[in-house]
């Protein structure tokens, strides 16, 4: 082989090493870049607390048929009249008190007349039906829940008086919402705490924080939304905060 010849392959040697030792320090560079990714932990906080509904709604409905739209409208007038000074009675007062707008509709019913080819249909007046809703809006949760059981009693004395369930609200959810989500965070932060000290590595800094949806359920139910629940059935009910948290490891 030539002195040339020889020179030509040292040279491609030569750059085939080059090649292999930069591919070499770009795999080390990657791996640390991929090491450092990896030095996090991702952990979820809960909070949770138990409230009690401090106001309360409850809807009751009067409803009258009578042939005539006047006499429709007199005999709701006075059963809602009846309603109102039972409640009051019961000690609910007159601001905690909401008269709907009464409504009178006629009724009409459709009768086949004949038979055959003959046959006909034909709109039949069967009277005027009266409605009207009572509400009452109160933070006397006690009162106003005992009267939505007893007020079947006006049943009794003619008034044609229908109760809906109450709902059940606390008016002070919005700041305690903030309470939640920062004994969340606080919970988030333990959890950490206790699994990188068996690892022997060091909590670093809060990388990122996204606070979770806030559920609010009926008492001991475990129900959950990623809406977040509002529940307004129960007196009693558990709010719940989470929280998900990533933390550097040092």
């Amino acid at each position: 082989m030539s002195l040339g010849g020889i020179r030509t392959q040292l040279g491609w040697f030569s750059m085939a090493l080059a090649f292999v030792a930069c591919t070499l320090i770009a795999g080390a560079g990657v791996e640390r870049m991929r090491s450092r990714a990896v030095r996090k932990i991702d952990v979820t906080g809960s909070a949770k607390k138990r409230i009690v509904s401090d106001l309360i709604e409850w809807r009751a409905g009067i409803e009258v048929t009578a042939p005539e739209r006047i006499k429709a409208y007199r005999e709701l007038t006075g059963h809602a009249q009846a309603v109102t000074a039972y409640l009051a009675a019961q000690g609910v007062k007159p601001e905690e008190i909401r008269t709907g707008a009464a409504s009178v509709e006629e009724q009409v019913e459709t009768e086949l007349v004949g038979a055959g080819e003959s046959r006909v249909e034909r709109k039949v007046h069967k009277g005027f039906l009266a409605h009207q809703t009572i509400a009452v809006r109160s933070g006397d949760v006690e009162r106003v829940e005992r009267l939505s059981r007893e007020i079947s009693q006006l049943l009794e004395r003619g008034v044609p008086v229908a109760s809906e369930p109450p709902r059940y609200l606390y008016t002070k959810l919005g700041e305690l919402k903030i309470e939640m989500l920062a004994q969340a965070a606080k919970d988030a932060r333990t959890r950490a705490d206790s699994v990188v000290a068996q690892t022997g590595a060091a909590l670093g800094r809060l990388r990122s924080a996204d606070m979770g949806v806030i559920n609010v359920n009926p008492a001991n139910s475990t129900e959950t939304s990623w809406q977040g629940n509002n529940d307004s059935t129960s007196l009693e009910k558990d709010i719940v905060a989470v929280v998900h948290v990533t933390f550097e490891l040092d």
